[in-house]
């Protein structure tokens, strides 16, 4: 299969498609809509399924120096991104807005990373379980490098305010249900019985899919809807949106060759470094920063960033891990 090739069989994923009829189906103003009680379970699902099979992989990997690397890598990459992100972004934005946003892009989307593994899945790419467990773990380091830069680099006007509560920060973040969902799975996954995981392999596989096709169905009504909200805020913003995820998921599939030979973990990376949090860090960011706009950072994240990653970004750094 030729690049040409499989950037067309990776935009013809179905969940993709699905994310794109959604979308469709808001600009049409269409009655289409998915219960809430529904989205929250599916969304549970997926966050336990994904955790699950990674800690089941895991566990026949072993904890070994190859997986404390990756480990070590994505926590580099949550910490490096929004140092850069802020000072970009702190050109036009005050410091409450330009940590929060910094931080949602140091951060990750659980909702890519599953996207991401379900298109490795079609490529018949089988990626390392540890990778559930950098994921996860590049929650809490971007968020509470964003306090960091809200408090030491405050303009004249804010110097007066209350600092942000690093505990908090780091409570919150660790607590947040996502993130406490994915871990939890991981470490049982890991430490269950293979015979016992075995038996309700059907649950967290087979359905996997369907469930992910359902939810992007959503997820596309929810950023077309967010988007045009998001539209007012101007060029600087979008262009953000855009470049600095691209430049952050191209730089990545090309250096971490030097972290690992497997092209599905070094895919995974470029997508967790392109990535943008609209779950975890805005549920901290009310926390810690309620002087921050969640009219901005979360739009961002998922009306603009989102939508490129899945439909642009993944097959790119795809066709870049092949070489």
């Amino acid at each position: 299969m030729n690049n040409f090739e499989l950037l067309i069989f990776n935009l013809t994923n179905p969940t993709l498609l699905f994310f794109l009829l959604g979308v469709v189906a808001k600009v049409v103003k269409s009655d289409l809509e998915i219960p809430a009680a529904s989205k929250g379970f599916i969304a549970l699902y997926l966050l336990f399924s994904i955790g699950f099979n990674g800690g089941s992989e895991l566990a026949v990997t072993g904890i070994t120096s190859d997986v404390l690397a990756h480990l070590l890598f994505g926590f580099f990459l949550a910490t490096l991104i929004p140092i850069y992100s802020f000072f970009i972004l702190k050109t036009k934005l005050n410091s409450y807005d330009a940590g929060a946003i910094a931080s949602s892009y140091g951060s990750v989307s659980a909702v890519t990373f599953v996207t991401a593994v379900a298109l490795l899945e079609m490529n018949k790419m089988q990626v390392g379980g540890e990778m559930v467990a950098v994921m996860a773990s590049m929650e809490f380091p971007a968020i509470i490098m964003g306090v960091i830069l809200m408090n030491l680099f405050q303009d004249r006007s804010e110097k007066s305010s209350q600092k942000m509560p690093w505990k908090s920060a780091l409570k919150h973040s660790l607590t947040n249900g996502s993130v406490l969902m994915i871990f939890g799975s991981l470490l049982i996954g890991f430490v269950s019985d293979s015979n016992q995981t075995a038996g309700i392999k059907h649950f967290t596989t087979d359905i996997f899919k369907g469930f992910l096709a359902i939810y992007l169905l959503d997820m596309g009504m929810v950023a077309a809807s967010r988007f045009s909200a998001f539209r007012k805020q101007g060029a600087f913003l979008i262009g953000f949106g855009i470049i600095i995820p691209l430049i952050n998921g191209v730089l990545t599939a090309y250096f971490s060759q030097y972290i690992t030979s497997n092209e599905a973990n070094r895919f995974v990376f470029s997508v967790l470094a392109a990535s943008a949090s609209y779950i975890a860090v805005p549920a901290a960011m009310r926390l810690v920063a309620p002087k921050a706009d969640p009219g901005i950072y979360i739009p961002m994240a998922l009306g603009v960033t989102f939508p490129f990653n899945i439909t642009i970004g993944m097959p790119l750094y795809l066709l870049i891990v092949h070489g």
